[in-house]
Parts: C-alpha cells; structure tokens; sequence
C-alpha cells in the first residue's frame, strides 16, 4: 500500500525563469559541473582527471579547485594531492533538507515502519536516472544494510526506484531503458523487456521487491509514496539481508 503524504508547499518565492544560455557564466557553469563529478564511489578526483571529464584545461580546473577549496567546497587530500568535497556542502545540504516536506513529513512513519521490523528503512527521491536517498534510519541488529544520505543509485535496480518509476511518465521510462545502466551485480536485471515486466507487475501489486539487484546478500521491498494530489514523489523502502 503507498503512503500518502501531505503535498509539498513551496517554501520560498517562486523560482525565476531559467535564463536563455548566452546570459550563463561559463565559469559558474563548470564549476558546478566540477562538483558533480564526485560520487560516493569516487569521492576524491584529481586535477588531471577532472580537466579531461570537464573538456577543460589543466590550469582552469586548478584555479577553479583552488578557488572552491578557498570557500570550503573542495578540500584537498594532502597525501594525494586528489579532491573531495568539503564541509561547506554538508551545511548548505542541511539547509536543503530541512526544507523537504517529504523528509519531514515521512519521519514519523519511518521509524514507525523500522520499530515494527527492526529492518533498515530507507527514503529515496527520483533524480533523473538514479534515486537518491533523502532518509536513512538503520536497523539495530549487528548484520545491517544502510545507505548513506545523499548516496545515488541507478532507479531500474532498485526497490525504490522501480516503485518511482513504475508510476512515471512512459516516455521518461522509455529514455532510461534506451539509456541503460550498468551491472551492479550479477544478477542485476538489464534486459528491457525484462524490466518493463517488473515495472507492470509494480503498477499490479502496489510495491517493488529488489534481490540482489543492486547489492549482493541484500534484500528489499519498497512502496511509492505519493502527494496529496496521488502524485509519486518518493518511495519507502525496507532493506535487509538474505538470511532474514
């Protein structure tokens, strides 16, 4: 069954339009890619790296670096002269999450749903082709599955992802399978056809189950979560391993 949530009410004045392509500042533009290029796999880059990824220079990603490392964006390791991102982030992050109805209005239910199985409860968001978790409460036995907030995944093999897609558009489904992804496992499920069949029977049971897909020895169901309008923005899902 999908929980229902109050929808979200904007918070702030309406967003500005965005703005034709010849008024961006290129710098600006990739700067912000520069951040973007860290993930949870690969959270410390170097200078070579991110110059060949960004299409750029060596000397502009060096000043663009050493810049965001002046405002605490970037930190850089000293041992391996690689970056990462800095504390800055993790402030502005909280900002932002403070100001997600979803995340807030979900807690409760959350950890309702992990005192009842003593699993680990996840809350995950679509972002483009990969849910990203906005809420992680663990379990409290010893062997436990977790995902750190902010930590991405493709959406096609997961429990929570497929619980998103599921209810989206066709043809934004139809451009992640034309896309495609990577194996996370062996038994991960890449197979279009495939895939369509277990977004169906979603749509057919009301809730996603995961086995291995995304991770070996783990486990998950996940359910859409939906607004006040029947809209799914989110999905909940229990996370565990095989053994239980």
């Amino acid at each position: 069954m999908a929980v229902q949530l109050e929808k979200a009410r904007p918070t702030g004045p309406a967003a500005p339009e965005k703005e034709p392509r010849s008024q961006r500042l290129s710098s600006v533009t990739t700067a912000v890619r520069l951040l973007k290029m860290f993930t949870e796999d690969e959270a410390e880059i170097g200078v070579t790296s991110l110059a060949k990824r960004l299409g750029v220079a060596k000397s502009t990603v060096y000043r663009l670096a050493s810049t965001l490392v002046a405002e605490g964006m970037l930190e850089q390791n000293p041992e391996t002269e690689r970056y990462r991102l800095g504390i800055a982030l993790f402030g502005l992050g909280a900002l932002v999450r403070q100001r997600m109805n979803l995340s807030n209005e979900a807690r409760p239910y959350i950890f309702d749903l992990r005192d009842a199985t003593n699993e680990t409860v996840h809350l995950a968001v679509l972002d483009r082709a990969e849910i990203l978790y906005v809420y992680d409460l663990e379990s409290t036995q010893a062997i436990r599955m977790s995902a750190n907030l902010g930590a991405r995944k493709p959406a096609l093999c997961t429990a929570e992802g497929l619980a998103i897609l599921a209810f989206q558009p066709e043809a934004l489904v139809d451009q992640l399978l034309r896309e495609g992804f990577r194996k996370r496992t062996p038994k991960t499920d890449t197979d279009a056809a495939t895939l369509r069949t277990r977004l169906a029977d979603v749509r057919k049971h009301g809730f996603a189950r995961e086995d291995e897909q995304s991770e070996l020895g783990m486990r998950s169901i996940a359910a859409p979560v939906r607004d006040s309008t029947g809209q799914v923005i989110g999905a909940v899902g229990m996370a565990g391993p095989l053994q239980r």
